[in-house]
C-alpha cells in the first residue's frame, strides 16, 4: 500500500489508478478504506483513492502534536489532495462528516479547497451531530483514565461488533469479522494509535462553532450529492434534506433499506447514484 508523508504524519492509501476522474473516499470512526470494498469494484472508469485517515484504524501513528480535531483532519484531507496533485476531485464521505469542513475553511490553503470539484455526502455527520448521539457514551469512556484501553478491549466482543444497540446498529447487514479486525486491531496493539483515536473522538468543537462552520457551506457552489439512509440510527432523518437545501447546487437521494453504512447495505444502489451524479456534473467515467 502506498504511503504519503503529510504534516501530521504518514497516511497510507489504496489507489486503483487509471486515467478516469479521481474519487477520494473518506471513512468512519474507527474504519478504513475497506468500508468501500463493495462499491469500488462497481466504479469502472474512475480512479478511486482511499486514504486511511487517523481515526483509529491507521497503521502508523501520527506525530504527538498533530491536530486531529474534526477541523484538523479535514485540513489533512485537503493536504492529501495536494500531495497527490488531484484536481477536480470528488470527495465522498460516509459516517464521518468532518471532511465537508474543508470547503468551508477560511484557514485552509485556497489551493486545497480548489481541488474539490464536487462532494458526495453519504449518511454522514452534519450540523451539530458530532459525534452522533449513540456514539457519545463511547466518547465519555475514552475521556476516562484507562478508558481508551478498555474501549479497545470491548471492541473484541460480539456485542460491540454485531448488536444493534452497539456498533452493529450502523448497518442492516452483518459486517464480516475479518473486516472489523482490520478496523479495531490497530488500537488494540498500539497505545499511540489509541492516543490518536482519542484525540479525534474527543475533538469535536462546541455546538455553536459546529453550526457556524456548517453555515459557511452555503458558499460552496460546486455540485453536491446528499445520500441519506432510511433506517439510520446515527444520523437524524431530516439532516439529509437540510444538507441538500444548504448547498446552492445540492441534490438529495434517499435509500430506504439501509443503515448508516450504505456502502455495506446497498453498494449497488449507491454506485448507481454516484455514477449518475458524476456523469451529470462533468465527471463521467473514462
Amino acid at each position: 500500500m502506498p504511503r504519503v508523508e503529510l504534516s501530521a504524519g504518514p497516511i497510507d492509501y489504496a489507489d486503483t489508478g487509471g486515467e478516469g476522474p479521481a474519487l477520494v473516499f473518506g471513512h468512519g470512526f474507527p474504519m478504513s478504506g475497506t468500508q468501500w470494498r463493495k462499491v469500488v469494484p462497481l466504479l469502472d472508469g474512475y480512479r478511486c483513492i482511499l486514504p486511511t485517515l487517523p481515526l483509529g484504524a491507521h497503521l502508523a501513528p501520527m506525530r504527538p502534536d498533530a491536530d486531529l480535531t474534526q477541523f484538523g483532519v479535514a485540513r489533512l484531507l485537503g493536504e492529501f489532495l495536494a500531495a497527490l496533485d488531484l484536481r477536480d476531485a470528488t470527495v465522498v464521505l460516509n459516517d464521518w462528516g468532518g471532511g465537508q469542513f474543508l470547503v468551508a475553511d477560511g484557514m485552509a490553503p485556497a489551493d486545497h479547497v480548489a481541488r474539490v470539484g464536487r462532494l458526495a455526502l453519504v449518511a454522514c455527520e452534519a450540523f451539530d451531530n458530532f459525534p452522533p448521539k449513540p456514539a457519545r457514551p463511547a466518547v465519555k469512556l475514552l475521556r476516562l483514565p484507562g478508558g481508551p484501553w478498555l474501549h479497545a478491549q470491548i471492541s473484541r466482543t460480539w456485542f460491540y461488533r454485531h448488536a444493534k444497540a452497539a456498533y452493529g446498529g450502523m448497518c442492516e447487514n452483518r459486517i464480516p469479522d475479518d473486516v472489523l479486525d482490520g478496523w479495531f486491531t490497530p488500537a488494540l496493539r498500539d497505545k499511540e494509535i489509541r492516543r490518536d483515536l482519542v484525540k479525534f473522538a474527543t475533538g469535536s468543537p462546541p455546538r455553536r462553532e459546529l453550526l457556524a462552520w456548517t453555515d459557511r457551506l452555503r458558499t460552496f457552489d460546486r455540485p453536491v450529492l446528499v445520500v441519506w439512509a432510511g433506517k439510520d440510527r446515527m444520523m437524524p432523518a431530516d439532516h439529509g434534506r437540510r444538507l441538500a437545501e444548504l448547498f446552492p447546487d445540492g441534490r438529495l437521494v434517499e435509500i430506504p433499506d439501509s443503515g448508516t453504512l450504505i456502502p455495506e447495505d446497498q453498494p449497488e444502489r449507491l454506485a448507481e447514484e454516484l455514477t449518475a451524479f458524476l456523469a451529470e456534473t462533468g465527471a463521467a467515467a473514462k
